[in-house]
């Protein structure tokens, strides 16, 4: 997390947001940089407007009250999909949505785990 603060302290300095602003950044706060994550970090947020992820991060009410529904929602599809294949349903249905669960988990890896 280190990582992703000192990269909000370039920017909110104006500071341009690299390998060695970061890892300067990183010595002064007395962390032992891995420099692979600091050319990951670099590398990911290449592209990304860090005000305006911010904002939207900002705007998530408190708590992920919208999310916790859908996470209520979700396990009762779970539920329903283990009774299905407890009843002599499709197991391959089954497994092929836990397969789904582990791409959106894979595709949340990215910056957006960064700020969330």
């Amino acid at each position: 997390m280190e990582y992703v603060y000192a990269a909000l302290i370039l920017n909110e300095s104006g500071e341009e947001i690299n390998e060695d602003n970061l890892t300067g950044v990183l010595d002064a706060a007395g962390v032992d940089v891995e420099e692979s994550r600091v050319k990951a970090l670099v590398a990911a947020l290449e592209d990304v407007d860090i005000d305006e992820a911010v904002e939207q991060a900002a705007a998530v009410p408190a708590g992920g009250a919208a999310a916790g529904g859908a996470a209520d929602d979700g396990g009762a599809d779970e539920s329903a999909d283990e009774e299905e294949a407890d009843d002599g349903g499709d197991e391959e249905e089954a497994a092929g949505d836990d397969e789904d669960d582990e791409d959106d988990e894979a595709s949340g890896e990215g910056l957006g785990e960064l700020f969330g």
